[in-house]
């Protein structure tokens, strides 16, 4: 029988969101007045797609599926989906919803994300969707876990909201930040960051998980994840990112 106060929940969620939408507010890349946060123009003229590869997500030729790097050494990762280029104007706003905390771009960027056709096949098809861990120390010092909001605001975009495995996956501290290393530096430090919560193994094993970050440099930090999954007896592990570094 389903569970009919999740359901009338999720339905005032869905409800709120859209009265929410219909808001007049202002662009925050032209400054466009009235119309949404990201209004139709910016999405159009910047957000355009571009053919990737399935490894790591950097742009590749079209009819080319894998990059040389990824033909060498394949990537854990089964499929890798990047939104958008970090680059102008989305590295302004990441900068600004991750670092000075304007939380109201959370709905916006997930709306973009939740838009892309080859985002929206990949959930369609996958098990539970895991937001990139953010040590508590991070949490702490930004306020708020930008990757959870991030994994919230894309899953409210769906008829049914999409399991999150929010808390199944710690992760240690470091003090200096990743994108200051280089890829050799990143495996390195990455090496034992992230430990399994035992009670939660059971929602890992045999699952294809699908793990969501706000930007992509290296793909280090998500390879160490995905090692982390796999040993733990995930089926699969894909990812999805807001934004790749060209």
């Amino acid at each position: 029988m389903p569970d009919l106060h999740a359901t009338w929940l999720s339905h005032l969620r869905r409800q709120q969101q859209r009265w929410l939408d219909a808001l007049p507010s202002l662009c925050a890349v032209c400054g466009r007045w009235p119309g949404p946060r990201i209004c139709h123009d910016c999405h159009a003229r910047w957000a355009g797609q571009k053919h990737r590869c399935h490894g790591c997500a950097l742009p590749l030729p079209s009819l080319v599926s894998l990059c040389g790097s990824c033909l060498l050494q394949p990537p854990r990762l089964q499929r890798c989906i990047s939104v958008l280029d970090y680059a102008y104007p989305w590295q302004d706003l990441i900068t600004r919803y991750k670092f000075q905390a304007d939380l109201g771009l959370a709905r916006s960027l997930g709306r973009l994300m939740a838009g892309h056709p080859e985002v929206r096949e990949l959930l369609r098809t996958c098990g539970p969707l895991l937001p990139m861990p953010t040590s508590s120390e991070r949490v702490r010092e930004r306020g708020f876990d930008h990757c959870l909001l991030l994994a919230h605001a894309l899953s409210e975009q769906y008829d049914r909201p999409l399991p999150l495995l929010n808390g199944a996956v710690q992760r240690k501290h470091l003090e200096r930040p990743q994108h200051a290393s280089s890829r050799e530096q990143r495996l390195r430090r990455l090496r034992d960051v992230f430990s399994l919560v035992p009670a939660r193994r059971p929602l890992i094993e045999g699952q294809d998980i699908v793990l969501l970050d706000d930007v992509m440099t290296t793909g280090a930090t998500l390879d160490a994840l995905a090692r982390c999954l796999l040993s733990a007896g995930a089926a699969s592990v894909s990812a999805v990112v807001l934004a790749r570094t060209p």
